[in-house]
């Protein structure tokens, strides 16, 4: 391959967030994202509306970015996008988007792993130092916590995961029981700055091995609040600091009690993580002590990297492109894309 700078086309759209980034190389250049404000009317992610919002999104959102890198459409060298896993008509909009734009440029196209995306963001060129290989990946979440063993870009083993609830939908559904709207977990995160977290204790789920369990944190919080207001009608509203520290140290518990297990185990004493709820102020404290006491390096997003973005299914994208690992037109959306 020539030494021609590679401009990358990103699209993202797995859930409610309609994205398009351009990478130059492995620099980014634009990042736009279009969030979904009417979700928080339901309490979570209507898949219905989010599709129809991709729809009148999709258009804007890239010529905002193709406008903000200041480049013309002509110049892009292929056009990355999220295959899966997500939500099959938000997937939809985003896989037919990137395959007829590619069709019509004549360039090719380049089918993501969200998940393998959240790890990948931080070979992003932005200044900061990149993990080196292998390394433990954390994926948290609203849809997924997952524990991945990367030993190369592409080369990915699933060491552990959820048997039922992500850690970021533990703290939405946490979240709305104390009335707290949506998504709940940044409200549960600064509410809890004020609060005890040892004031109230709640059990940690246990499972063997690499996988994870929130379901049973998510009840025991249900009855315990049930249990209370029996006892006092206003026991949340007195209590809304102490409840979301303590919550928020149980579930941060859990994770944290996997991290230490499976690092140690596999002999990694690098951890990068990815995902949403790695914006959460409790475990990135955690994880300071914890890398101090250990000896190890931890990785965590810039905050507009943590969330759904474009920008790391652009630099996927850059990292295929250079390996000539093109798509088809014949790829399809894949809800339970897996590793």
């Amino acid at each position: 391959m020539s030494n021609k700078d590679i401009y990358i086309l990103g699209i993202e759209s797995s859930c409610d967030d309609t994205s398009a980034a351009i990478l130059k190389n492995d620099k980014v250049l634009s990042n736009i994202i279009a969030n979904q404000d009417i979700h928080k009317d339901y309490g979570g992610v209507v898949p219905e509306l989010a599709s129809r919002a991709h729809l009148s999104n999709i258009i804007p959102v890239v010529e905002s970015a193709i406008r903000e890198a200041k480049i013309s459409l002509n110049q892009v060298s292929a056009i990355s996008f999220t295959r899966g896993p997500g939500l099959m008509g938000s997937l939809i909009v985003g896989t037919e988007f990137a395959k007829a734009l590619g069709l019509s440029l004549k360039i090719p196209v380049i089918e993501v792993n969200h998940m393998q995306a959240h790890l990948l963001v931080h070979f992003i060129n932005n200044g900061n130092e990149h993990p080196h290989f292998p390394f433990l990946g954390v994926t948290i979440s609203g849809g997924h916590t997952q524990f991945i063993l990367v030993k190369d870009y592409f080369k990915m083993e699933i060491l552990g995961e959820t048997l039922d609830d992500a850690i970021g939908e533990a703290f939405d559904k946490c979240g709305k029981k104390l009335g707290l709207g949506y998504p709940a977990g940044p409200l549960i995160d600064k509410i809890a700055k004020e609060g005890d977290e040892k004031k109230f204790k709640f059990p940690l789920p246990k499972v063997e091995g690499g996988d994870i369990s929130y379901s049973g944190s998510k009840t025991a919080f249900i009855n315990f609040l049930h249990k209370n207001q029996i006892k006092n009608n206003n026991f949340i509203n007195e209590n809304i600091n102490d409840i979301c520290a303590s919550i928020q140290k149980n579930l941060i518990d859990n994770l944290m009690t996997k991290v230490e297990l499976l690092s140690r185990n596999n002999n990694l004493n690098t951890i990068v993580f990815g995902g949403g709820v790695s914006a959460n102020s409790y475990l990135k404290e955690r994880l300071n002590k914890y890398s101090r006491k250990n000896n190890l390096k931890i990785f965590i997003p810039e905050l507009e990297y943590s969330t759904d973005n474009a920008a790391m299914i652009g630099i996927v994208g850059y990292l295929k492109y250079k390996e000539s690992l093109e798509s088809n037109l014949k790829s399809t959306p894949s809800p339970r894309l897996s590793f």
